[in-house]
């Protein structure tokens, strides 16, 4: 580079250059203010019009032909990319827990084992390193502006300082002599009433020296840098935020759903006598739904006194069942939710009533008056908690309605914080608004911010024997908002229950989940904890799981055994978990209440005093094994419980079984069930049937009648319990453990019948409840990018499978996107698929091989080789055609390489081959000249050979998918993108348009494949024309071409989904920047713009489309390597030196003679085939400010905002990137927009009078003053208001009008912004 060039931005000029600014300023004005500007325009320096697109330079020729040591010092940035531009980052998965959430068990059931990897790999994120210091991510906006602003120091004027103080100096002028008239009549000097004793200013000695233009000039540049800001671009403002389109935020890191939270903490429970000990338990209900949407917290809050009364029964007491405070989790609040509670006393002889009747007589004043009777009641208590105590009995209950805690005590004042962030006039936001509103009475309720409330509840209802249902209790809660003689009816049972109801802190200390393991911060395990209360959710919830949970839910509800012969009157009903059908086989999985141990083997329900046929409201809380067989099940014995002792009576009498197995044709049974009882036990072998199949021999209550109701219920993320999903996952296990036989409900699944069942359940997966697939997302989207990469092989043989999953992932993206349009940002992405790319995708990898060599990225998963789809030792028998191979990463290696660098070399070696039939020539390869896209891509000829093309590739592979391999079982593997780019092509029909709607996600997965696949190949260091097959450049270029030629065909008719395949295609194109050839995307980017330009021609609204490229070329632009792209170092344009000096022309690197210097420094200004050639990106940004800005458009005016905001955007960027502080490189960064000048120049017409329309106002007219014109160099009276924010005089309604001003403001701050960095 030439030493002695000027450097414009921030560069003062020195003395001996003559040739300043202001001359720059005038020659260039001079050349292109004359009307014959647009005839030398279009000579030898532009063949190619503005509206067509040239053709790029070789970018990585160019680059390995001048490597960035070449170029010394700060320049060397500019030249290439940098070395650690991506990274590959493991971040650890924060665990809310101490304990990690894993099962016990040493050897895990497949489908436990696939969850664990999905809910304990860490998260791998593959990022640009650089990124944020693009536009995508630091957007410049009006919050940065004012922050950018609070250094400045604030400008104070005289005028300013007198108007403050001019109602003082009124107070003070009637003291004075002066008069009013002795001062020019409405100045400012009239404020001013003593002149004559005022002080004077200091005077300015040399504001009347001569001084030399050259030294003016030199004092000025010297005192603009003076406290100047470093970031003076940044203190306008933008033009519009809303045109931001580059604008993405990172996805949220996934994490359990958790609604809003409130802490229960029960305080204490009196009663009016103290005779027994008595246990209570919480639930919240939603009236409306009629759900219960809590589990139970179980409490105690007896005396020591009356704990021990128990204690034989519950010799040891974990410290997780001593709790009295809870948290719920509300995902949905509405004003019909209830805090429930219930409360139990030990069995005892007698019905409900009975047992309640002293809490209902006597009275604590009374205790004299009854003292024989409470001592006999306490006798009788103590005896009944001996021999009965594991047993209890309904005693009252009572409710607290949630919405009158949260009104009574007043909610907080509630901060809209999104109302400052939410954008607006997009089509998605319009959509969002209406999402899921809340109701007027839902809105009152929240249940997250309100003041803490303590309440004392004194009124309890006696529990009715007959009504113990939860539609009972629906009615019961309806009831208590409203007047009602129902509850007048049910007799109080005097009692006070202190609870404090308050919000949930963010980080409770001495927290329990609801595995009971310990949620940090857990400082001390001795202190009574408080447990953590798992949700039911009233409606669906739509997040996927990311941690491991197996818990199940038994709710025995009624059992009729009125026709039961015997004494069958108090009835119990005993919860087991069976491993086996051995009474040794119980599991201890069952969660313990209060005051108890933590697990237990067995659990029983409530008993109801001589009722035959009982209600039930228990609920029994298990975890699951996490290796469930069909020898599993749940085990209920039903008893009769004498209550009463009578000699030579059991305590227990065992009246009837019945069972559910848990596992059937590999799925888990939940449910409502009606069982049949049987009379005697359950003979051998009985655990693999129902309790429906008629078995020989046995006696059933009720002539084998489905007498016990009974449902269950799993909290799991192991289990989908969804038929769709549980036969998917089940077919994909028995192909990885190749397990046939297997009898799928009435089929049996076989080596033959196992693809054709496969593929009919991934195309049935969208019968699935939404719901269950977005829980089950991790899981679903791995099973099926591991079909894609790793199609199974059976008997032998490869089955391809990549088609089907392809079509499933399809219609599954876009079904949710369809369903959860709140969850999306402005471009239509899904924050929950968002967040799976970003956070949990990464390439299956299995083959175990050596860690990367010293220097390489560090990464601890094992390294797959890029040429898959290969056996470890092909038989010589097996001759593979070319086109059975044609998906794979590189088709033409015929075995496995020892090592990475013989593979490497391979590849290199392999690039001689015959490409004719590619889109990619052989010039592709390395040392050839050019390589990338030299056909026409935007004809109709070259799409519909490519389609064929792509289509011959699929068939050819399907009919040659049973592939012989070597009698061991090998697993055929390929690369993720590869495939998703054939498929995507060749895809027709409803998958094509699903692909479509949501490109985006099919981008970005293709992107972090590719990127992933870079790192596990060590192929970041490689030449980008050999880090991918050819054949995967050529679907690749195949797919945009398609894709561009849908956005200029369906603009107008499908608005939403081509403005979001607009953007999704231009983050595409500016992601591969960073991963493949640069200039094989640069012709992706001039394909996009032919197919645009050739239907401009003929559009009905030209303006859309332009508005479509314009946002398209703003989002490529945003890359953080712009200024690289655009290559600002080379030396294929005229000399970049704006003035030319005696150094300058007589430097060896000048390519022009001194008689030639007035050319060369125009040529610099021009948007000549050269620059745009060399600057490429620059170039089309500014072809495109040029063209919108014509004067003889159809004035559709919001282009103009969206031009000069883009380029604005860019300056500041550029402006704010302390990558470019260096004074060298920023000028060369100058040197990318000196045609920006030209264009101002010629939009000045605009500005003298934009309301003007009349035709005499070309766009080439003469923006030089004028001597002999007075009125030429005056900016008219209209504009001048507009500029100032004032009305226009007699301006008549215009469209024009505000649009233009917009424009003309935004383009004369960028022009101002550029002068002064001159």
């Amino acid at each position: 580079m030439n030493p002695s060039r000027l450097n414009i931005i921030n560069v003062p000029f020195c003395v001996s250059h003559r040739t300043v600014a202001s001359e720059v300023r005038k020659q260039v004005s001079r050349e292109y203010g004359s009307p014959q500007l647009s005839k030398k325009r279009a000579g030898a320096h532009q063949p190619v019009p503005l509206t067509e697109v040239v053709e790029p330079v070789d970018y990585e020729e160019y680059v390995s032909s001048h490597p960035p040591g070449a170029e010394p010092g700060p320049l060397r940035q500019l030249l290439e990319f940098p070395s650690d531009d991506l990274e590959l980052l493991l971040q650890e998965r924060e665990c809310a827990t101490i304990e990690p959430p894993v099962p016990e068990e040493d050897s895990l059931d497949p489908r436990v084992r696939d969850a664990l990897g999905v809910y304990t790999d860490n998260w791998l994120i593959i990022q640009r390193k650089y990124q944020r210091y693009s536009t995508t991510q630091t957007p410049h906006n009006s919050e940065r502006q004012r922050e950018k602003q609070k250094g400045l120091v604030k400008q104070t004027f005289e005028l300013d300082e007198a108007a403050i103080d001019r109602q003082d100096e009124q107070d003070d002028s009637k003291r004075h002599s002066v008069s009013l008239d002795d001062t020019p009549r409405g100045s400012w000097a009239s404020s001013i009433f003593d002149l004559k004793n005022s002080t004077p200013d200091a005077l300015l000695p040399s504001v009347l020296e001569r001084t030399a233009a050259e030294d003016m000039d030199c004092r000025n540049a010297e005192n603009r840098q003076q406290c100047r800001h470093a970031d003076l671009l940044g203190l306008y403002p933008a033009p519009d935020e809303d045109e931001a389109v580059e604008r993405c935020t990172i996805p949220e890191v996934p994490k359990e759903h958790s609604g809003q939270r409130i802490m229960v903490k029960c305080l204490s429970l009196r009663f009016e006598i103290e005779i027994e000990p008595i246990f209570g338990s919480l639930a919240l209900y939603d009236v409306r739904e009629k759900k219960k949407i809590s589990e139970d917290f179980h409490f105690d809050l007896n005396s020591d006194q009356m704990k021990s009364l128990l204690r034989p029964h519950s010799p040891h007491v974990a410290i997780s069942t001593l709790a009295r405070s809870t948290i719920f989790s509300i995902t949905y609040p509405s004003p019909d939710i209830f805090l429930v509670i219930k409360l139990e006393k030990v069995l005892q002889q007698g019905d409900i009533g009975e047992c309640c009747e002293p809490y209902m007589v006597m009275k604590e004043s009374d205790s004299t008056k009854h003292k024989e009777k409470l001592e006999k009641l306490r006798a009788q208590a103590e005896q009944m908690c001996t021999r009965l105590g594991r047993f209890r009995m309904p005693f009252a209950w009572t409710a607290i309605h949630l919405l009158n805690i949260v009104s009574s005590v007043g909610g907080l004042d509630r901060s809209d914080s999104d109302s400052d962030t939410e954008r607006k006039g997009t089509w998605n936001e319009r959509k969002k608004k209406g999402f899921e509103r809340m109701s007027v009475g839902e809105d009152m309720c929240n249940f997250a911010n309100f003041r803490p409330a303590t309440l004392t509840v004194t009124n309890f209802f006696k529990q009715e024997g007959d009504r113990l249902s939860d539609e009972d209790l629906y009615k019961f809660l309806a009831d208590m908002r409203r007047p009602s003689s129902v509850l007048r009816r049910l007799r109080p049972v005097t009692a006070q229950l202190k609870i404090d109801i308050s919000p949930a802190p963010e980080a409770p200390h001495y927290c329990l989940s609801p595995e009971l393991l310990h949620v940090k911060p857990y400082p001390d395990p001795r202190v009574r904890p408080t447990k953590e209360v798992l949700e039911f959710p009233a409606r669906y919830v739509y997040t996927p799981h990311t941690t491991y949970r197996n818990l199940l839910y038994v709710y025995p509800q009624s059992v009729n055994f009125s026709s039961r012969q015997g004494s069958v009157r108090n009835i119990a009903v005993k919860v087991q978990f069976m491993a086996g059908e051995d009474p040794s086989q119980a599991m201890p999985v069952i969660f313990g209440k209060s005051s108890c141990a933590e697990f237990y083997k067995e659990a029983y329900t409530p008993v109801i005093y001589h009722n035959k046929s009982p209600e039930f409201y228990e609920e029994v809380k298990m975890k699951i094994p996490a290796n469930l067989t069909d020898n599993h099940h749940l085990l209920f014995t039903f008893y009769h419980i004498s209550c009463q002792p009578k000699q030579n009576t059991p305590l227990e009498t065992p009246v009837g079984y019945t069972w559910i197995p848990l596992m059937q044709h590999g799925r888990l049974r939940t449910g409502s069930f009606s069982l049949p009882v049987s009379v005697e036990k359950p003979p051998p072998s009985y655990s693999v049937l129902t309790p429906d199949v008629q078995l020989p021999g046995m006696k059933w209550v009720d002539n084998h009648k489905g007498v016990f109701n009974v449902e269950v219920k799993a909290a799991s993320s192991v289990h989908t319990q969804d038929p769709h999903l549980d036969k998917f996952f089940t077919l994909v296990y028995v192909l990885e453990e190749y397990s046939f036989p297997f009898r799928l409900k009435d089929v049996i699944i076989t080596e033959a019948n196992v693809e054709a069942e496969l593929k009919a359940s991934m195309g049935a997966l969208k019968g699935a409840l939404l719901d269950t697939c977005v829980r089950f997302l991790h899981q679903l989207m791995s099973k099926l990018i591991l079909l894609i990469v790793h199609p199974p092989v059976i008997a032998g043989q490869i089955v391809n499978l990549g088609r089907a999953a392809f079509e499933a992932m399809a219609l599954l993206v876009n079904q949710i996107h369809k369903n959860l349009e709140g969850n999306q940002d402005h471009h239509g992405r899904n924050s929950l698929l968002s967040s799976y790319i970003h956070y949990c995708f990464h390439l299956p990898t299995t083959e175990p091989v050596s860690p990367p060599a010293v220097g390489a990225a560090s990464y601890d998963l094992p390294i797959q080789y890029a040429t898959l789809s290969r056996a470890t030792a092909r038989p010589s028998s097996l001759l593979l055609s070319r086109s059975k191979s044609l998906s794979n990463s590189n088709p033409d290696l015929a075995s496995t390489p020892a090592t990475p660098d013989e593979e490497v070399q391979r590849i290199i070696g392999s690039k001689g081959i015959d490409r004719s039939h590619s889109w990619v020539n052989s010039a592709y390869a390395p040392g050839c000249s050019r390589a990338v896209l030299r056909r026409n891509l935007n004809s109709s000829c070259e799409l519909k050979q490519a389609s064929e093309r792509a289509c011959n590739r699929m068939s050819a592979f399907i009919e040659t998918a049973s592939i012989l391999c070597p009698p061991s079982r090998q697993i055929a593997k390929k690369l993720l993108h590869e495939e998703l780019a054939l498929q995507w092509v060749v895809s027709t029909s409803t998958v094509r348009e699903a692909s479509l709607q949501q490109a985006w996600f099919f981008f970005q997965l293709m992107v972090k494949s590719m990127s992933h696949h870079l790192f596990l190949s060590s192929r970041l260091d490689m030449p980008r024309r050999q880090r991918f097959p050819d054949r995967f450049v050529d679907d690749i270029a195949a797919l945009v071409c398609a894709i561009s030629a849908d956005i200029a065909s369906r603009y107008h008719k499908d608005v939403e989904l081509v403005e979001r395949l607009n953007s999704s295609l231009a983050f595409f194109l500016n992601d591969l920047l960073s991963l493949m050839d640069r200039g094989f995307v640069f012709n992706l980017i001039r394909s996009y713009y032919k197919q645009i330009n050739n239907k401009l021609h003929t559009a009905q609204s030209p303006s859309s489309l332009t508005a479509l490229r314009m946002d398209f070329i703003r989002i490529v632009c945003s890359h953080e390597h712009y200024v690289t792209l655009n290559l600002p170092c080379a030396t294929l344009s005229p000399p970049a030196s704006p003035s030319p000096s005696t150094s300058s022309t007589t430097s060896q690197s000048s390519a022009f003679s001194c008689h030639v210097q007035d050319q060369g420094v125009v040529s610099m200004f021009e948007l000549s085939v050269p620059f745009r050639q060399q600057h490429f990106l620059s170039g089309l940004l500014l072809a495109e400010l040029s063209l919108i800005l014509e004067p003889d458009g159809e004035g559709v005016f919001f282009l103009h905002k969206k031009a000069i905001s883009a380029l604005h955007s860019l300056l500041c960027s550029h402006d704010a990137d302390p990558r470019y502080t260096d004074p060298q490189v920023r000028s060369h960064i100058a040197q990318l927009y000196l045609p920006l000048i030209p264009i101002v120049m010629e939009t000045l017409a605009q500005l003298h009078d934009f309301t003007d329309t009349s035709p005499q106002r070309v766009r080439h007219a003469s923006v030089l003053v004028d001597d002999s014109d007075p009125d030429n160099g005056t900016i008219s009276q209209s504009v001048a208001m507009a500029i100032a924010g004032s009305p226009l005089p007699n301006s008549k309604a215009n469209p024009f009008t505000l649009p233009s001003v917009v424009s003309t403001c935004s383009l004369t701050t960028v022009n101002n912004s550029w002068y002064e960095y001159e």
